[in-house]
């Protein structure tokens, strides 16, 4: 079996940390890749985040008119078009981009995919808006349509239950015109290239 060898680096005058294990990393390996990942994050994260979405263009529908990444877009251009801020945009862009890869959690992973980049609102909204979409499932016969009542008071209910009413549910028209992805691309970007908020470690 050959070997793959290594990775090229993003830029020419990079260097590679030559340890095999990160248990033989020390301060100055560190300070190797500390120097070189602000650049690295900067101009791949939104690119390798909306690279997942896109792989997804040609792929077909289990019934749906339309495909989850047509889905995505039509969800971010009527953001879009109604003035909605660019973080909420990117958002609707990206708020089912785990959809059929961990279809039973993809409220949890676009959540965790945006929370360094976005505010606590917007975050709640992603992990929450798959169950606040019950309440459109009429005659659904495993759907509990209530579901979001749990959350009846929080903050950011009001919120949720807007976005998933105005741009989800209805994001399903094979007739409307959605935006193509480069109309995103520069708002992504911006998002993406904040300094990330320090999150709290997991429970």
């Amino acid at each position: 079996m050959e070997t793959g060898g290594r990775s090229p680096l993003l830029e020419s005058g990079w260097r590679y940390v030559e340890k095999r294990e990160l248990d033989e990393f020390r301060a100055d390996d560190w300070a190797i890749l500390a120097a070189q990942k602000p650049a690295y994050m900067a101009e791949q994260l939104a690119d390798q985040a909306v690279r997942f979405l896109s792989a997804s263009a040609g792929d077909p529908t289990f019934g749906y008119r339309i495909n989850n990444y047509r889905h995505c877009l039509q969800s971010a251009t009527r953001a879009l078009a109604d003035g909605r801020p660019e973080d909420y945009v990117v958002t609707a862009l990206l708020h089912d981009i785990g959809f059929v890869a961990c279809n039973a959690t993809h409220g949890a992973f676009a959540a965790q995919l945006m929370a360094p980049h976005v505010g606590d609102d917007l975050v709640w909204m992603l992990a929450h808006h798959q169950y606040f979409q019950a309440i459109h499932y009429h005659g659904h016969p495993e759907a509990d349509r209530h579901a979001r009542d749990k959350w009846r008071g929080h903050p950011h209910f009001a919120m949720t239950a807007e976005f998933v009413a105005k741009y989800d549910q209805c994001a399903i028209d094979p007739d409307y015109r959605e935006a193509p992805l480069e109309t995103f691309m520069p708002m992504v970007r911006r998002v993406f290239a904040r300094p990330p908020r320090k999150l709290p470690l997991p429970d």
